[in-house]
């Protein structure tokens, strides 16, 4: 099942149960897979739809970090359920001892030696921990086995 199915099943579910947080936000994702789904000209594929997910549980969160530095507690309520029906979405997270050993092995892999490998690194790790593992995780791992 696509993710836009899934979506707009969960979006019945919700106007059923009348659960207005959770109905606008899988009305937000829908959306933006459409859109996406609508800017590609085809059907999204695994990848792509993690991507959007993604990208909208980042925006989230970095929106949550502004909104609690500006002292906005309701706001922060709301963002935090939010990204909670988001992550419900994704697929399982690594933990961060996952995320480490994935970056050893590709830093074995790659010949890496330095923190000027930085770039080497993250350009292989990533496409392996897609929408698995936070980016900011993944860097401060590789910044952190690099520096040894």
């Amino acid at each position: 099942m696509s993710l836009l199915d899934t979506l707009q099943k969960d979006m019945i579910t919700a106007m059923k149960a009348k659960d207005k947080e959770k109905l606008s936000t899988v009305r937000m994702l829908k959306a933006a897979a459409t859109n996406e789904k609508i800017n590609l000209g085809r059907d999204l594929n695994p990848d792509e739809e993690v991507s959007v997910l993604s990208h909208e549980l980042k925006q989230r969160k970095d929106s949550l970090a502004e909104f609690k530095a500006a002292d906005r507690p309701e706001t922060v309520a709301q963002l935090e359920n939010e990204i909670k029906i988001v992550e419900s979405y994704m697929p399982t997270q690594l933990s961060a001892d996952e995320v480490q050993q994935i970056v050893a092995t590709t830093i074995a892999e790659v010949h890496a030696e330095s923190t000027s490998d930085f770039g080497k690194v993250m350009g292989a790790v990533m496409p392996k921990v897609k929408g698995q593992a936070d980016g900011k995780l993944v860097n401060s791992t590789v910044k952190e086995l690099l520096s040894k």
